[in-house]
């Protein structure tokens, strides 16, 4: 139990790592691409990918037999977290963003908590997403509150997504689960895209980044996730996801030179203190057990 609980851990944060270097290659290519163009490509990339990974023609017998509510409140959750995030990825810097968005599974863990102990390390989490974020320079050119709006919005599908996410696993479809979410919700964003900006969504030039984005935002981080959520509770998931802000943070300062504050750096401590934390919790609960 002590060697799954850890396994589940480091499958968390590999998957937050490839995710936010994704997220700073995608937003590179908001430069000839607008944000729904790219999150369309690299959904429509992902479930293809995927299909073959998990070799999901297996589940097509089975289609009609599946508990399709959660499946559908999953993909839904799953597109829209996307979409969400994508658009204020374009309008904000990386590490706030992901800041902002952390608040919805923040929110889902303070709603899991059982023990008093467990408030000291969702604290510290709180405690570094307020730091993060620049509120003193919320009128400069570096903050829009259209993008935060749509960051708080891909935090309230991050929660969902966990919740549902930890519903729909138990239906033992296995990593198929996942390529019904994202197939959904290519099929949702294509006819979109084709309508909104159909000269972007031609341009084969940028389908390559496109597939690289694929492949590190969806097929990695998202199977790695649903290992996780296997062995993980959802304040131990919520806690340990507090690691993506500052994930954020480093990868916009190392690939597009997004320079954080002294505040800032303040708040990854706080962050990677709350994580360190949670993840020792458990630990001491698997050797309890």
């Amino acid at each position: 139990m002590q060697n799954t609980q850890l396994l589940a851990v480091f499958y968390m944060i590999m998957s937050m790592v490839s995710y936010q270097i994704s997220a700073s290659f995608a937003k590179q290519l908001f430069q000839v691409l607008d944000p729904l163009t790219v999150v369309t490509l690299r959904l429509c990339f992902a479930s293809i990918l995927i299909f073959f990974m998990f070799r999901s023609w297996k589940i097509i017998h089975r289609l009609g037999h599946l508990q399709w509510k959660n499946l559908l409140f999953y993909s839904a959750s799953v597109c829209l977290m996307n979409v969400l995030f994508y658009a204020s990825l374009g309008k904000l810097p990386q590490g706030i963003a992901v800041g902002l968005e952390f608040l919805g599974p923040l929110t889902l863990a303070l709603l899991s908590i059982k023990r008093k102990s467990d408030y000291i390390w969702v604290g510290l989490a709180i405690l570094g997403i307020a730091l993060m974020v620049p509120w003193q320079d919320a009128t400069q050119h570096n903050f829009s509150y259209l993008g935060a709006a749509f960051a708080l919005g891909a935090g309230v599908c991050w929660a969902t997504y966990i919740y549902f996410g930890q519903k729909v696993i138990r239906q033992n479809i296995g990593m198929h689960a996942l390529t019904i979410a994202i197939a959904l919700s290519a099929l949702v964003m294509l006819p979109i895209s084709a309508v909104h900006n159909p000269e972007a969504l031609m341009q084969t030039q940028y389908w390559g980044k496109a597939l690289i984005i694929a492949l590190l935002a969806t097929a990695i981080p998202y199977a790695l996730d649903l290992l996780a959520l296997k062995h993980l509770s959802k304040l131990s998931y919520g806690t340990l996801s507090s690691l993506s802000p500052a994930l954020a943070a480093v990868a916009g300062m190392v690939l597009l030179k997004e320079h954080i504050s002294i505040w800032q750096s303040i708040a990854l401590l706080c962050i990677m203190v709350a994580s360190v934390g949670v993840t020792l919790k458990a630990k001491q609960d698997a050797i309890s057990s």
